[in-house]
């Protein structure tokens, strides 16, 4: 431990303490009750870049993408109260999808904090939401505390299965001092201790089955190299989803997408699930021959839905380390099943061929991204078929809101992601519907020259819902049709480089000039009505968003 005693108030602790843990860009909205912390940030200056936004909850959402796209923890800072509040769906998704996203609250003064007095501010126990939406929360009671609790932040953070955590200070409290002993140590990592037993017992399974099926999840994006090597000792087929997209490049022979997954999954005599729920496949049923291995950090998720055979508390790449020592003096040498896959994958491209309307804005996407560049992809017509269209080369480059399906997370994703990630392009997927929750960070991006290209595919409605109404009401529509500003020349007066694309080829023309300048973008669509994808994954032999 690196200790300094120094006066320092709760401020400058938890600033210095942010340093100390690599946190070099702060997503934030200044308020009254926090302007002794953004004094204090002032002062110890250049260590921290602060990129405020014109909406708290784009403050969360931009950390939240940073998490995303490096799998680093990031920080956002908000007033408390209604500012709180605005972030929490951003806190929401970042517990569904296990991400390491600290966000630092401020309060009301001290002695008010629960009296119910209607202060400037106030809500019912802001600390017990707080709580309930992160893996650990912590409130600072004073100055010898705000060190202490902004060390536990991140050590929570850096410990078992990632996840969101909070602290909040009081009005009064940031600007509290006295001599502590500030510890400089950066938190470390910390996993579980390998169970060699259930290693050795893993690579036993494997070794004995026939037709053995890797599902990758987010909980195993760090082990791609790792999760690669198991496949091709194994001949084992690799399924990933949304957020394992890339955990093996979708180009490699082994690698499958959910709807191959769904083929493969009933002949399956051995799964092994790796930082994943394995909640949907699941739900395609189980086969009283099959055994499951469930590999996960939390103890608590194998079993939920069904007992696994093994199950694995450890971190999966680990876990994958220690198991590719063990398993060679269990295995023999195997068939290919690169024939089979490849079949697999003609049948699958066929089924989905009635969704070619969307599959011909995809392909012209994934034209004229870079192999590395990150999409962020939002609840819309060509996002939801992205999910089993989109090749995926690498981990963290296909961005996804996973089971919380956060409509307006776009943009402002995608504005976090390529500020942490300045060394890639970074492309946003959204609706007409989606975008304007967050259209005004466009400001945003103008002010910090955050280069996103901001794809907006326009349809005058919330499509899905409008379809769903009709479909399934006897064609009643309601509330479901929108009026759309001219989205060419709403970038343009923000400042922003703007063009409209009516077909893929025009949209690859534009991609490619958008692609080429370092600075933000928007590329307008206008679309019709797509083909009802719903029906297609519903299938019982192409199950997949």
């Amino acid at each position: 431990m690196a200790t300094n005693l120094a006066k320092l108030n709760c401020a400058e602790s938890v600033i210095k303490t942010l340093i100390a843990n690599g946190i070099d860009t702060l997503y934030c909205l200044p308020g009254v009750q926090n302007d002794d912390f953004f004094d204090a940030l002032a002062r110890i200056g250049g260590a921290i870049r602060p990129i405020n936004a014109r909406h708290e909850q784009a403050t969360a959402y931009m950390a939240l993408g940073a998490a995303l796209a490096t799998g680093k923890p990031q920080a956002y800072c908000v007033v408390p109260g209604p500012g709180f509040l605005n972030t929490t769906t951003a806190l929401a998704t970042a517990q569904s999808l296990c991400v390491p996203l600290l966000a630092v609250s401020g309060q009301i003064f001290e002695a008010r904090i629960g009296k119910g007095l209607g202060f400037l501010h106030e809500i019912p126990d802001q600390f017990g939401i707080m709580k309930t939406l992160t893996k650990w929360a912590g409130h600072i009671d004073g100055p010898e505390d705000a060190g202490p609790k902004a060390r536990e932040a991140f050590r929570q953070l850096l410990s078992g299965m990632p996840g969101p955590v909070g602290i909040e200070c009081g009005w009064d409290m940031w600007k509290q001092a006295a001599d502590v002993a500030f510890d400089a140590e950066p938190a470390r990592r910390q996993t579980p201790a390998i169970d060699e037993d259930q290693i050795e017992a893993a690579a036993k399974m494997l070794a004995a089955s026939k037709r053995p099926l890797i599902s990758a999840g987010g909980g195993a994006l760090e082990a791609s190299a790792e999760i690669r090597q198991l496949a091709e000792m194994l001949e084992a087929p690799v399924m990933t989803h949304r957020t394992g997209a890339g955990v093996l490049d979708h180009r490699h022979r082994l690698s499958v997408r959910v709807t191959g997954g769904y083929r493969l999954w009933k002949h399956a005599d051995v799964v092994f699930g790796v930082g994943t729920r394995l909640h949907q496949q699941y739900d395609w049923g189980t086969d009283a021959e099959m055994k499951v291995i469930h590999l996960d950090i939390d103890p608590t998720r194998p079993g939920r839905i069904r007992k696994p055979d093994l199950a694995i508390t450890a971190d999966c790449k680990d876990a994958l380390l220690a198991l590719l020592k063990r398993l060679p003096r269990h295995l023999s040498k195997r068939a290919s099943r690169t024939d089979e896959l490849r079949d697999i994958e003609a049948e699958v491209t066929k089924e989905l061929a009635p969704l070619s309307a969307q599959k011909q804005w995809i392909d012209a996407i994934r034209a004229e991204m870079p192999e590395d560049g990150i999409v962020v992809e939002e609840l819309t017509q060509v996002s939801y078929c992205s999910r089993v269209m989109y090749p995926v080369y690498a981990p963290r480059t296909y961005l996804s809101s996973g089971y919380q399906g956060t409509l307006g997370w776009g943009l402002n994703v995608a504005l976090g992601a390529q500020a942490a990630r300045p060394d890639k392009r970074v492309v946003s997927i959204s609706g007409d519907g989606g975008f304007m929750f967050g259209v005004q960070e466009l400001a945003t991006a103008a002010k910090h020259n955050i280069p996103v290209v901001s794809l907006v595919f326009t349809d005058n409605a919330y499509g899905n819902v409008k379809r769903l109404q009709k479909l399934g009401y006897e064609g009643r529509v309601i509330a479901s049709d929108l009026t759309n500003p001219d989205f060419v020349k709403l970038g343009e007066s923000f400042g922003i480089a703007s063009a409209r694309a009516t077909t893929p080829a025009e949209l690859r023309s534009r991609m490619k000039a958008a692609l080429q300048r370092d600075e933000p973008a928007l590329i307008e669509i206008p679309v019709g009505e797509f083909p009802d994808p719903w029906k297609l994954f519903q299938r019982p032999k192409c199950r997949g968003i």
